[in-house]
């Protein structure tokens, strides 16, 4: 009896837990329900699931200052799992009195939950609107991600460029940014702008002085009409706001959070290309500026021979999304199909170069033969109209071949046969009567060079073995000095930054200094004005892996982005290490 009600006992037990686990909760949190018309309210929409489709209130009775922010946490530990997703947004009163936020949706699992509706009492303005010190208001005034588009209603097949920045202001520092989310680009033909230096500079958000960091940079070419919106990017980064406390040195103590931010999702409007004046042969050409024509590499030559004949665009635009006219020549000239060349290259101004389709053509008769001219329409976005470029008119002079007969024009004649001559002796016939004669057979079995080939595998084996004792050897005493000898020059590099430790920015400038010095000394070359592609592909030249010509470019970043972060000694002791191991490897390879 006692054991079939601890039976039972355990089968409610386990109900009631997976009833609990399996609850959905979704609730509006708000940083005060009573505040001052100067002041900011912080509203966090909190799910234990992760949704779709969320929608915010409208807000009614506030500005909205900023967000939406997503903060994403899923942890497992001892076998359970821990989720939460935070959608944050900052608001402003507008007036006063008591003011509702409205209900929030989302779809979980298909199901749609909401939140309930928060009241909030607003009062005269406050003398010290919000707390200064708050870790989380200091964050939200002196961080931003925006994603910057060129133009929200571009033509189809226009490019725009979207830049993606974050903004940051003293007094705080950030440091281990890394990428949680990547925008996606559906409906868009896509390209990311490589940044040779990812580094911050001083400039401006809405007015106010800002360091200023460009993440990313893409041009984007429409492919579909209507509205398109691309995901937005999401960064994850340490974020050092300094306290009121100090060190015993009379440093200030910074306070290290993490923090999730994203650039929010952007609505691109794409319109048609307009339908009045388009012409005929167009096929999807879209630029600003564009240069056609049609060449022969010769224009007189023997019947047989080829000649090629090349249509080539060149200019600005989307070089890469549309057919460039096909060739017309008369029935008389093979043609064979074309091989298409690119020379396109992609920047923030969008797609520069040519392309071309080369022809290659073979004449049967000889004759002058004409090369229609060719048309070639785009559409210029800027002045919105339709414009069409003709070739020239070219003519290819054959001669030394057959001459055509009635008919040719649209079909080859053939050629008559020739007879073939015969030479005396052009055919030897079949010798019958022969003379064989036997072949002399040597005694091989017992010889002198039967027992030199039986002997020479053993003598052989014995020499290879002797060889590969001495030289293997040699060998690993050859790479224990080049071992050696490559430590040696690492430390005599990194001497000036291991003196500099405890000093970030003494230190980081004393190493990155050593890097190049090393590079100046193996390699006989000046590296500080070089871009960190050209240094890794010189590495790589001369012989050095990829993981480590790779691992010597990350080293010169790390000391670029550390001036901008706070450091510490572990991460200075680390940085240390890895250089040293680094130029050993390398300076071993080289």
């Amino acid at each position: 009896m006692m054991k079939r009600l601890r039976q039972l006992y355990f089968l409610s037990g386990l109900f009631l837990f997976t009833t609990v686990t399996a609850q959905v909760n979704f609730d509006a949190k708000v940083s005060k329900k009573r505040l001052g018309l100067n002041e900011r309210l912080r509203v966090d929409f909190v799910m234990n699931e992760n949704g779709d489709d969320f929608t915010p209130p409208d807000f009614k009775g506030f500005t909205l200052v900023g967000g939406p922010n997503r903060s994403l946490s899923n942890i497992w530990e001892n076998g359970k799992r821990s989720f939460s997703l935070t959608i944050t947004y900052f608001l402003q009163p507008q007036l006063k009195g008591n003011l509702t936020i409205g209900q929030a949706t989302v779809k979980i699992k298909g199901e749609t939950y909401k939140t309930s509706p928060v009241t909030i009492e607003v009062t005269s303005a406050v003398k010290k609107p919000n707390d200064p010190n708050n870790v989380d208001y200091i964050v939200d005034e002196n961080v931003h991600l925006v994603a910057e588009v060129s133009k929200s209603n571009p033509y189809l097949n226009e490019g725009i460029t979207v830049v993606y920045k974050l903004y940051f202001r003293n007094p705080i520092s950030i440091s281990d940014v890394r990428e949680l989310e990547s925008p996606e680009f559906s409906n868009f033909w896509s390209h990311q702008v490589k940044i040779d230096q990812i580094r911050a500079v001083a400039g401006s958000y809405k007015g106010e002085a800002y360091n200023e960091v460009i993440w990313r940079k893409m041009v984007l070419y429409p492919q579909k009409t209507g509205k398109s919106t691309f995901e937005p990017l999401t960064l994850n980064m340490t974020i050092g706001v300094p306290s009121n406390r100090r060190d015993i040195f009379g440093d200030r103590i910074y306070q290290q959070v993490q923090r999730t931010i994203t650039a929010g999702k952007r609505t691109i409007n794409v319109k048609p290309l307009p339908e009045q004046g388009k012409p005929a042969g167009f096929t999807g050409a879209v630029g600003t500026e564009f240069n056609f024509d049609v060449i022969l590499n010769k224009d007189a030559l023997k019947a047989s021979e080829s000649f090629q004949a090349k249509v080539k665009v060149s200019g600005s635009g989307n070089l890469k999304l549309f057919t460039l006219p096909e060739l017309s020549t008369p029935n008389t000239l093979e043609v064979y199909e074309p091989e298409h060349n690119e020379k396109v290259r992609t920047s923030m101004r969008g797609m520069l170069g040519s392309i071309e389709d080369v022809y290659t053509v073979v004449p049967q008769f000889q004759g002058k033969y004409p090369i229609p001219p060719l048309n070639f329409s785009y559409f210029n976005p800027k002045t919105k109209e339709y414009k069409t470029l003709r070739s020239q008119e070219l003519v290819v002079n054959v001669f030394e071949g057959p001459v055509a007969t009635s008919g040719t024009t649209n079909a080859p004649t053939m050629v008559a046969k020739q007879p073939i001559g015969l030479s005396e002796g052009s055919f030897r016939f079949i010798d019958l009567n022969t003379a064989l004669l036997p072949v002399q057979q040597n005694a091989f079995w017992h010889s002198r060079l039967f027992y030199i080939l039986l002997l020479l595998p053993l003598v052989l084996v014995f020499f290879f073995a002797l060889l590969k004792r001495f030289g293997l050897n040699k060998t690993e005493d050859l790479d224990a000095q080049r071992q050696q000898r490559a430590q040696q020059l690492a430390k005599k590099y990194l001497s000036s930054a291991k003196k500099a430790m405890g000093q970030k920015e003494a230190f980081y400038d004393a190493l990155e200094r050593a890097l190049h010095n090393y590079l100046k000394a193996r390699l006989h070359i000046e590296t500080t004005e070089m871009s960190k592609q050209k240094i890794e592909s010189l590495l790589l030249e001369k012989g050095a892996e990829s993981t480590a010509s790779a691992a010597f470019v990350r080293l010169l970043e790390n000391c670029e982005i550390a001036r901008y972060a706070r450091g510490s000694d572990s991460a200075m002791s680390s940085d240390f290490k890895a250089a040293s191991s680094t130029i050993a490897r390398i300076d071993k390879q080289l």
